[in-house]
């Protein structure tokens, strides 16, 4: 288990886009799982929408970027580098996510060539996925 500030260690986002909470487990170059928790007071939830706060699909997909930046930023060679979006493809929301939920972001390193490479990423929440897609990534 990685805490946030080990998390720190390895990506370079922080609050208030620190999107992931803690890392359950990863492999360097080929899958992490991660939780956020989502609490009633996320900033997000102020705008979207007062009177009824859904996370946004779009800060979903950046937590699994961040799970899947984990995989990838703690290989030895990647160190200090950075990983970013080079292309969202096929990504489905399935349920909304809400205040007091636990979410699940599992990413897999399916393929790599260079500095370009994919993730299959699925978020969850009590086993029943929320988001489901693929993350291109690009190592700068």
């Amino acid at each position: 288990m990685l805490s946030k500030e080990e998390i720190k260690k390895i990506i370079p986002q922080r609050e208030p886009f620190l999107m992931i909470d803690e890392i359950e487990s990863y492999i360097p170059g080929e899958k992490a799982i991660a939780y956020k928790n989502i609490d009633k007071n996320e900033w997000y939830f102020k705008g979207h929408f007062p009177d009824n706060p859904i996370m946004p699909g779009v800060l979903i997909t950046e937590s699994l970027a961040q799970t899947g930046a984990v995989a990838i930023l703690s290989m030895e060679e990647n160190k200090g580098k950075n990983a970013l979006f080079g292309g969202i493809n096929k990504m489905k929301f399935k349920k909304m996510v809400l205040p007091g939920d636990k979410l699940k972001l599992e990413v897999k390193i399916i393929k790599r060539k260079g500095p370009i490479g994919i993730g299959e990423a699925i978020a969850s929440v009590k086993g029943e996925i929320v988001a489901i897609g693929e993350l291109t990534f690009a190592l700068i």
